[in-house]
């Protein structure tokens, strides 16, 4: 019986994972979209104006869903910024393991203190393990913004219920913005 629950509640998760997945590759890399975060990031926090001008670069990440019972899934399309101009797009990819339950979507948005950081992720040998964290976006927090390796994470929850204690990681992949969709 307990080998059974085991095996329903992978299969559910892979589904749900897959669901997820499927919807966020439907959506497009767009600029709009992502300016509209970049605004609504600073509306929460006007250091968030200042962050990006010095940023080398950064990435915008309107809408990532994530699901789990168990085993979690997430994705999300992005769009990449370098001083300020689209050089790009960026797919977003994540696989967790542990105690989790639920659904969620948020914002997300990556900021890149100089060029080692941002070549590391625009060759996409950029992959956020369980020591990075991102930073829950509240008033005030970008001006406290510490860089992990050239790299500072902010994410802002859009709606949603998730339950978790896991350990995963981000995957990128950059896309050249001729073949943005």
């Amino acid at each position: 019986m307990k080998h059974l629950r085991i095996i329903t509640l992978v299969f559910v998760s892979l589904i749900l994972s897959n669901l997820d997945a499927t919807a966020q590759r439907r959506k497009k890399h767009d600029p709009k979209k992502a300016q509209q975060t970049l605004a609504e990031f600073e509306k929460v926090d006007a250091g968030f104006k200042k962050l990006s001008s010095n940023a080398y670069g950064y990435a915008i990440f309107p809408s990532i869903g994530k699901g789990a019972i168990g085993i979690g899934g997430a994705a999300g399309k992005g769009v990449v910024y370098k001083k300020g101009e689209v050089v790009g797009g960026v797919n977003m990819t994540q696989i967790s393991f542990g105690f989790q339950f639920g659904g969620q979507a948020y914002s997300e948005i990556i900021f890149f203190e100089d060029s080692d950081a941002f070549e590391r992720f625009r060759e996409n040998e950029l992959q956020f393990a369980a020591q990075v964290s991102a930073v829950a976006l509240k008033s005030g927090i970008s001006a406290d913004a510490k860089y992990t390796d050239g790299v500072a994470v902010f994410t802002m929850a859009k709606g949603g219920l998730m339950y978790e204690a896991a350990v995963g990681g981000q995957r990128f992949k950059f896309v050249p913005p001729n073949k943005m969709k």
